[in-house]
């Protein structure tokens, strides 16, 4: 059993804190994914800084901006993650794009997630019918390729959740990523969609930033995911933004965690 499996397993409705690496520099991540899975984080998302982020709104544009100025490479990311590695084993998952992972060198890149102990990646702009040789390497090292379902995905959502690893990311909204004061879409009719293809976990992401909306997206799937909410106070606190941090994430997961 993969250790985001296990997470799931153990936790029944996981939370999910995301912030981008290097950000504001790559110290401050490290003591922040400790710190987030010391203040009930079950699963970190971590995001490697590219100048065309796609999926991305201004506060995790802003951040990407702040890191790639800061220096932070994809070496230097995974030389942190070795470091993180000695101090907690919560599941770790790389969100970025498919232009800095084939830069790299796709095998040299999934290579050094095992070799780090990364549990999984998200893609945004892979699209299912292209995944296949992205999806071979990963299950060469180990590593979860986790699809998004988008509420125009429709009848595409079984196809693609029948095949999923790791989690389903329920995008609960069209546009980019972004905090938003009502979620509309009908989240448990999705969640049912990929319920009866697969038995893969799914949590929901994009505009979730307070306590009642993640215990309401974890009441309808598996686990909520909160990313520019928590870059919202790292880019608001700087070097100082661990507490702050560490506290928000404290709220949120006990939110979720009370859900049955």
């Amino acid at each position: 059993m993969s250790k985001i499996a296990a997470a799931f397993k153990k936790q029944r409705k996981c939370f999910i804190p995301f912030i981008t690496a290097g950000d504001p520099n790559l110290d401050v991540t490290e003591q922040l994914i400790v710190a987030m899975a010391n203040a009930g984080a079950d699963i970190v998302e971590l995001g490697i800084p590219f100048s065309d982020p796609v999926a991305e709104g201004e506060v995790i544009q802003a951040a990407n901006i702040r890191a790639l100025s800061a220096g932070t490479t994809t070496d230097k990311i995974f030389a942190m993650l070795k470091n993180v590695r000695t101090k907690t084993d919560v599941p770790l998952v790389f969100l970025t794009y498919i232009n800095p992972i084939f830069t790299y060198g796709t095998e040299k890149f999934l290579a050094n997630c095992q070799s780090v102990g990364l549990d999984g990646i998200i893609v945004p702009d892979v699209p299912y019918e292209e995944k296949a040789p992205l999806s071979e390497l990963c299950r060469k090292y180990g590593v979860d390729l986790i699809p998004l379902v988008a509420p125009t995905s429709d009848e595409r959502i079984k196809m693609i959740a029948k095949d999923a690893e790791g989690y389903v990311y329920i995008v609960s909204s069209l546009g980019v990523t972004g905090v938003r004061s009502d979620i509309t879409t009908d989240i448990a009719a999705m969640t049912e969609k990929i319920r009866q293809a697969t038995n893969v976990p799914a949590a929901v992401g994009f505009g979730i930033a307070t306590p009642k909306q993640a215990e309401e997206m974890a009441a309808v799937s598996d686990g909520a995911i909160v990313g520019s909410a928590v870059v919202k106070i790292v880019g608001k606190y700087g070097t100082d933004c661990v507490q702050p941090v560490s506290d928000y994430v404290k709220e949120m997961a006990e939110a979720v965690h009370k859900v049955q």
